[in-house]
């Protein structure tokens, strides 16, 4: 601005004191073509001048034009942007709070962010899904080509993995699965995936082998890999037995390594086969070491729930732990069930009714409908109506 009033008193200055300087006016003559200009030195100095400050107009009015266009950019852009943040933010919260319809549609506007736009497709994503509406199309949008997974993460394969397993598309899932199997043993949660996604194909056996690594994993608690041992083994205990028969399962069973047979859950997926297929020499022999040991309450009330048809000698068995612990609940309340499974009512109805006499409290709701039944076989219909409602209280 400065600069400009001092030119401007450069030129008026020049104005005023050029014709005194000079003793005539002065002439310029301007040719162009066969036609001539002819004007004072004066009058161009003027004509010169105000054309500047024209220019000097202009270029302030452009100026100012160009930085409101600029600045009215910026703010609708960066409003698009606040609002979209917005959305993002409104979604993880709905999200969080189970209001999937919500989630939904906030975080699908808030995909337009560049840096939110995976996860907001995929959540999304999984919002819809528990709503058991389309969500195809937003896992359709969800970047999983190698380049990007090897940059980003495996985050997009889990969740649409997850997705296609409880929608029941298992090919969907395998399939993106086997894509990445090179990840499953560096990445546990697509090991997990893996599991679930094989004892839903029934393929035991690659169930199995995935434990092994599993094991390994601190990530899994010991629920969480009883259950996979449990399922995985019952499978194949049944495929085995009936694709081939029931010397194929004991030489199955042998072939184990000792820790895999001492596991629980492999133990009682093992017995529950047997039960139900009545080898009862089988089973008595895997159940009669345990119960000579110590064997905790949990794991004896698991084998009440076993169909049990020749109990005797494990009936004996648990009588001479009654004669060192008459008081303990454990062993009447296995005494129970085991009397009750092979119809010996009255012992099973003493050995209940020692459990229920017993101080604090230690029968639960299986001790009294088990009693129930025994009592209702013995024609004790009113005794067995009073233990019913007994258990409607609890």
């Amino acid at each position: 601005m400065l600069i400009i009033c001092l030119v401007l008193l450069g030129v008026l200055t020049a104005i005023a004191v050029g014709p005194m300087l000079i003793d005539g006016k002065g002439y310029i003559t301007v040719v162009s073509g066969d036609t001539a200009y002819q004007t004072t030195l004066l009058s161009a100095v003027y004509l010169l001048t105000a054309l500047f400050l024209v220019l000097l107009a202009v270029l302030f009015v452009l100026r100012g034009g160009l930085r409101f266009s600029l600045g009215g950019w910026h703010k609708l852009t960066r409003a698009s942007q606040r609002r979209a943040l917005r959305n993002f933010n409104k979604g993880i919260t709905a999200y969080a709070i189970d209001d999937y319809s919500q989630a939904e549609q906030l975080l699908a506007k808030s995909a337009q962010l560049p840096q939110f736009e995976q996860t907001a497709y995929l959540l999304a994503a999984s919002a819809a899904d528990k709503q058991d509406s389309g969500s195809s199309h937003y896992l359709e949008r969800v970047n999983t080509d190698k380049q990007f997974i090897k940059n980003a993460g495996l985050e997009g394969v889990l969740v649409k993995v997850k997705i296609f397993i409880g929608q029941e598309q298992y090919g969907k899932a395998r399939q993106l699965i086997d894509t990445y199997h090179k990840y499953i043993g560096h990445d546990a949660r697509l090991l997990a995936l893996e599991i679930d996604l094989c004892l839903v194909e029934q393929r035991f056996s690659a169930a199995i082998e995935q434990l092994k690594a599993a094991r390994k994993q601190k990530t899994f608690n010991k629920e969480r890999l009883s259950s996979w041992e449990q399922k995985a083994f019952t499978g194949i205990f049944n495929d085995t037995i009936s694709q081939a028969d029931q010397n194929a399962l004991f030489a199955y069973w042998q072939k184990l390594p000792k820790k895999i047979q001492q596991s629980e859950p492999v133990l009682l997926a093992y017995c529950r086969v047997l039960a139900e297929n009545k080898l009862n020499e089988a089973l008595t022999a895997q159940l009669l070491p345990v119960l000579k040991k110590a064997p905790s309450a949990e794991l004896l009330r698991a084998f009440q729930a076993l169909p049990v048809h020749q109990a005797d000698a494990l009936i004996a068995q648990v009588q001479k732990q009654l004669g060192k612990h008459q008081q303990e609940a454990k062993w009447l309340s296995y005494l129970g069930h085991l009397a009750c499974n092979s119809e010996q009512w009255q012992m099973a109805e003493r050995a209940f009714n020692s459990l229920l006499a017993l101080e604090p409290v230690s029968y639960d709701a299986s001790d009294l409908e088990a009693l129930a039944h025994v009592l209702s076989k013995q024609g004790k219909f009113e005794q067995a109506t009073k233990i019913l409602t007994r258990r409607l209280k609890m």
